[in-house]
């Protein structure tokens, strides 16, 4: 007696059962030798490429090669068009998500493997905040784009489901407009870093240190304690100064000194101010000191040097030595320095046209007092 199911005999039915089987353990086996091979060449080598396949084929899951090798065993069987149809898109519709999962993954790995390179290798919060946001979108165009094809592949018309989530899109952009703004905005805040979490950064009359960098607003801890919370397109367009990648710091202070002072004295001044400089060669450089102005109340001398490195407390104690010499300096030479005055002036009265001073007295609370 022949025994017949769905049209096929159960020898036939035996053997696609067979071509199955040694179709998933073929593929298993495969699978679990390249992941082997890869781990020892993924140790070698410092490339990204080699470690993206090792963890796809790691997420390769056992089930997608089950189903696998059960259509490729399918196909030693004669079935109805209905039957070719529904295993046919059984078939893809599992390749299509294990390609989801692959896709997901590589996304995935490139997020850490793009911490790494930023931050040295140290996983902080730095890093999670400045990949958080491409590593949602890409993941989220990922996982939209492959279950469109899958309801394509199963038979939906998604010609219609597209063109309205168009439309519903126009709309919801249009509503929340000023969050897809403050969204596009953190994006170009990641991607071009002009700061990240850690940094000490001058915005405006707000400084602070950059403490959160989310999908809509970045967060700076101010000097007080208080948080200062700033919308990102805000953010963009305003003036931002990054102290933290300051390299060194131009220095720049004036000398005020009282007329009264002689030439010889005054001429002296710069040359005091540069080996007083020069002494503080380990953290300043000097660069110059002039006689600058004559002001109305004071000479005046400009002097600029340099902090070599960005450390504002060697900044603080470079200056406040500077600063300290140039002050005994002075004195040991007997230069003064110059306190802002005001001259009293004498009422004057007009005659045939010709300004006449009055010997009028005057007090020191002012002129005519």
């Amino acid at each position: 007696m022949r025994y017949v199911l769905l049209g096929n005999p159960i020898q036939e039915w035996a053997t696609a059962l067979a071509v199955a089987f040694a179709a998933a353990v073929l593929l298993l086996v495969v699978r679990t030798f390249l992941i082997h091979r890869l781990a020892l060449v993924a140790e070698r080598t410092e490339t990204r490429v080699d470690d993206w396949f090792l963890r796809m084929l790691r997420n390769t899951y056992s089930l997608s090669i089950v189903i696998l090798a059960l259509y490729l065993g399918s196909l030693m069987l004669e079935f109805s068009k209905k039957y070719e149809v529904s295993l046919w898109r059984v078939a893809v519709t599992t390749m299509l998500l294990q390609a989801a999962v692959w896709a997901d993954t590589g996304v995935r790995v490139w997020r850490r493997r793009y911490r790494q390179a930023a931050l040295g290798g140290t996983d902080s919060a730095a890093g999670v905040a400045s990949t958080a946001i491409i590593d949602f979108i890409l993941r989220m165009v990922v996982w939209v784009v492959f279950m469109l094809m899958i309801l394509d592949n199963l038979g939906f018309n998604i010609t219609t489901l597209v063109a309205s989530l168009g439309i519903g899109g126009i709309a919801v952009a249009l509503a929340v407009q000023n969050i897809l703004g403050d969204l596009l905005a953190s994006l170009s805040i990641v991607l071009d870093k002009p700061f990240v979490v850690g940094d000490f950064i001058i915005v405006g009359e707000y400084l602070g240190t950059v403490e959160y960098i989310g999908l809509k607003t970045t967060r700076l801890r101010g000097l007080g304690g208080d948080q200062v919370i700033f919308a990102n397109g805000d953010m963009l367009k305003s003036r931002i100064a990054n102290q933290t990648r300051m390299f060194s710091r131009r220095v720049a202070f004036m000398i005020r000194v009282r007329y009264g002072t002689s030439p010889e004295q005054l001429a002296a001044v710069p040359a005091m101010v540069k080996e007083i400089i020069e002494k503080q060669e380990e953290t300043a450089s000097f660069e110059r000191a002039h006689l600058r102005n004559l002001a109305p109340w004071a000479a005046e001398f400009e002097v600029v040097y340099w902090i070599k490195t960005a450390d504002y407390f060697v900044f603080m104690d470079t200056n406040q030595a500077v600063l300290l010499d140039v002050l005994r300096g002075l004195a040991e030479r007997g230069i003064d320095i110059a306190f802002p005055t005001q001259m009293n002036v004498r009422p004057t009265e007009v005659y045939s046209g010709q300004v006449q001073p009055l010997n009028w007295p005057v007090s020191d609370k002012g002129a005519g007092a």
